[in-house]
């Protein structure tokens, strides 16, 4: 028998699996049951495990699998209402919303697609135009979008498939996430981190080692600003 904890996990899980296609993340499992700490989940999934009720799958990164649910979440609601955002459809639009024909947009170049994993070979042509909200190109400067190809940032909310906006710029603070040319032939999207005489670029999934070069091999080329999403 599940602890109402374990049942709300396994039954968040479930509805994201189903939505997604992916389970959620351990921080949005901590802040959809109102946990301090990752170690709880911890506990919870291991608990499910035993039980038999999910199986993680090794070497993968957010791998869990349902395998059974229990018959109280046979199609019962179990009261359970997630504290973040579960992005169902809305029965009707807010009062406040938007459609998107009206929002200020600018068009910015599609320069192609960025690594958010293995490095991909450098970008160097636009391939089409995306209109982009004003607000996400407030600062000056030159801007351009990509497309995001791989999962290495999904614990940054960047998804495989996702559109970036970037802003042209040579230099970063350590924390942002660039767009990071390295050795002048392999482009790829990390966070970065400046350690002494090298440049740390940071994966924001735990299946990816962060990698490390010489300053002199790494040119920043632009720091992310937006991100667009087609659902």
């Amino acid at each position: 028998m599940l602890t109402k904890k374990q049942l709300d996990l396994l039954a968040f899980i479930n509805k994201r699996v189903q939505r997604d296609g992916v389970p959620p993340s351990f921080d949005e499992m901590k802040e959809a049951l109102d946990l301090r700490s990752k170690s709880g989940i911890h506990r919870l999934i291991t608990a499910l495990e035993e039980r038999g009720f999910i199986r993680r799958l090794a070497h993968r990164a957010r791998a869990i699998e349902v395998v059974k649910l229990p018959e109280s979440l046979g199609g019962v609601s179990t009261g359970f209402t997630p504290k973040v955002i579960d992005g169902d459809k809305p029965d009707s639009r807010p009062d406040s919303a938007q459609t998107i024909s009206h929002v200020p947009a600018q068009e910015i170049p599609v320069m192609g697609r960025i690594a958010a994993g293995v490095p991909i070979a450098a970008i160097s042509e636009v391939s089409h135009n995306v209109a982009v909200p004003t607000s996400m190109i407030r600062e000056s400067g030159e801007h351009y979008a990509l497309e995001v190809k791989g999962d290495s940032m999904i614990e940054a909310g960047i998804n495989n498939g996702d559109v970036v906006v970037i802003r042209e710029t040579q230099t970063a603070e350590n924390g942002d996430i660039v767009v990071a040319l390295i050795e002048d032939q392999e482009a790829t999207l990390k966070r970065f981190f400046r350690r002494g005489n090298a440049i740390a670029l940071e994966a924001a999934n735990p299946a990816y080692e962060t990698r490390v070069f010489p300053d002199d091999k790494v040119k920043v080329q632009g720091r992310l600003v937006g991100l667009i999403r087609t659902y």
